[in-house]
């Protein structure tokens, strides 16, 4: 289904995000999909879409730390590339659980509308799948969850 169509059907945002997911399986690839919503007051993002609903329900929050990835993802709304387990190990908390996935790279892109990101879509597969020009791909598709963030039909971070 087209992200287009995917949109305008009711229901939100469970329909776009859907085909987000599908999208960026067929044009980028991933073992795990999870979009979160960011929270900067707060500090802490809220997952709103999983792929893996038992190891990563919706409705889970992360408290933020300040470390390089909360800079260039959150602040700066750049996209972040890991290639290894080490970097996964390295970036996330959760580390073994995504491993144990088999997820050992990772493509974290921001979200962004009118000077801030909103959140983030996250791809995460086997070692060394992401490469930047996956990047440049998913910024374009990542835009279309914009609308969905900015609708009040996803909980913020703040009410879960």
């Amino acid at each position: 289904m087209s992200l287009a169509w995917a949109q305008a059907l009711p229901g939100q945002p469970a329909p776009l995000f859907q085909a987000l997911q599908a999208a960026m399986g067929a044009e980028i690839g991933h073992r795990l999909f999870t979009i979160m919503r960011h929270d900067a007051a707060a500090g802490r993002n809220a997952r709103i879409h999983s792929s893996h609903q038992q190891q990563y329900p919706v409705g889970g929050a992360k408290p933020l730390r300040p470390t390089a990835w909360t800079q260039q993802l959150l602040v700066e709304g750049r996209p972040f590339i890991g290639q290894d387990a080490d970097t996964i190990r390295a970036t996330f908390a959760d580390h073994a659980t995504i491993l144990a996935l088999g997820c050992e790279s990772v493509l974290n892109l921001p979200v962004l509308w009118n000077g801030r990101v909103l959140g983030t879509v996250n791809l995460l597969h086997r070692a060394g799948h992401y490469v930047p020009h996956h990047a440049r791909i998913g910024m374009a598709l990542a835009a279309w969850a914009a609308p969905a963030l900015l609708d009040g039909a996803c909980p913020s971070p703040a009410s879960l």
